[in-house]
């Protein structure tokens, strides 16, 4: 089935040619170039142009609008296409759900080059003094509408514990996403704790979200929400810490799934890795928040490679004590490490083959397949 998105060529010699300048890096858990999602390659020959409703994003004055809230509040209606040219945006970007079937484009080859960052945690002073932003308020971006899709950008949150010593509400969200049918291609998502918030707009709303060669990193339940969510080829990172002196250091997943979504998070075909020290990290935790306590969060690995840095041997652990995790829906298949061995078996609940076909992306997509396609020729 089609995602719905439009197929596109880029162009604007002028605003294309401006994006072919010296990278721009963003200050925080960059990856090592081996670690980078693989590229892809030019969006379109000059000539070629786009629909009216393309907006081009450039902060140096070259394109429509020099911030990507701009352009997202100038875009009136659906279908719009936002391509942003290399450079660090630092602002924050809330796009409404009236906006559906958005689509943002780097314009450049790399991710990234073309960064959108900021720096509010959920324990940031509001500056109108009004309280703290809480966890969903310190988003760098806030994406509510269906159909959206990104390709070959970096969304990240620098905000930093140790800059920080007075403040204790450490979450600090790089994106939090709530549409139905939104995807993700060959993009960065960088924080500490609760980097990507794969999430719903209400407990009663279905929400599918697809990643497909992107790259995720932090240390707390950096990967976490109600929604249903798909990891394909994916590649997740876990950070040193210098706040702790010892494990646990964090948590890479924490599913809050709900009643809307039956199933959760699917991290197929991918592999997590590490920069701390051997089983500092747990793979996932249950979080089943106070507003919802009939949620029961799935997490399904499956054909993934886990570094050394996963306790092997408990990789699983409780947020809450009254919400075990071995009362949820945890399980795993096929996987390979030193961070996927299967040492104490109750600890790791495995599929069988056949429970595993039905933990696919089609089963969790449902009636959506999502793509990225390129029209080709001008007009």
């Amino acid at each position: 089935m089609s995602s719905g998105h439009p197929q596109l060529s880029l162009s604007r010699r002028q605003f294309v040619a401006s994006g072919v300048g010296a990278a721009l890096a963003v200050g925080i858990g960059a990856a090592p170039a081996h670690a980078r999602p693989r590229t892809f390659g030019s969006y379109g020959s000059p000539g070629h142009r786009l629909t009216p409703r393309t907006l081009y994003v450039d902060a140096r004055g070259a394109g429509d609008h020099t911030t990507v809230q701009a352009a997202v509040s100038a875009a009136a209606g659906d279908g719009y296409i936002l391509v942003l040219a290399p450079g660090v945006y630092r602002e924050t970007v809330s796009v409404p759900a009236t906006a559906t079937g958005m689509t943002w484009i780097g314009a450049a080859r790399d991710p990234r080059r073309t960064v959108v960052v900021y720096d509010n945690a959920a324990g940031t002073p509001k500056p109108d003094g009004s309280g703290t932003y809480g966890t969903t308020g310190s988003a760098t971006v806030t994406l509510r509408p269906d159909g959206f899709t990104a390709r070959g950008l970096t969304f990240a949150n620098d905000w930093l514990r140790a800059d920080h010593p007075e403040i204790t509400g450490t979450q600090a969200v790089a994106l939090k996403v709530m549409g139905d049918r939104s995807a993700f291609f060959d993009c960065r998502f960088l924080g500490h704790q609760d980097t990507l918030y794969a999430d719903s707009p209400a407990l009663a709303t279905l929400a599918r979200q697809y990643f497909r060669d992107c790259y995720v990193e932090g240390d707390v339940d950096f990967v976490f929400g109600r929604g249903t969510a798909v990891f394909d080829d994916c590649h997740f990172r876990t950070l040193t810490r210098t706040d702790l002196a010892g494990a646990p250091y964090g948590f890479v997943f924490a599913p809050s799934t709900a009643g809307a979504n039956p199933r959760g998070f699917l991290v197929t075909r991918s592999r997590i890795t590490s920069t701390a020290p051997a089983a500092y990290y747990k793979l996932a935790r249950p979080w089943v928040p106070s507003s919802d306590t009939t949620a029961r969060p799935m997490l399904v690995v499956r054909d993934t490679r886990m570094s050394s840095g996963i306790d092997a041997v408990a990789p699983y652990t409780n947020m809450s004590d009254a919400y075990p995790w071995q009362g949820q829906r945890f399980a795993e298949y096929r996987n390979s490490g030193a961070g996927a061995v299967v040492s104490v078996a109750a600890n790791r609940p495995q599929l069988s083959p056949a429970e595993a076909a039905a933990h696919t992306p089609g089963i969790y997509l449902g009636d959506w397949r999502p793509a990225f396609r390129l029209r080709s020729g001008g007009g």
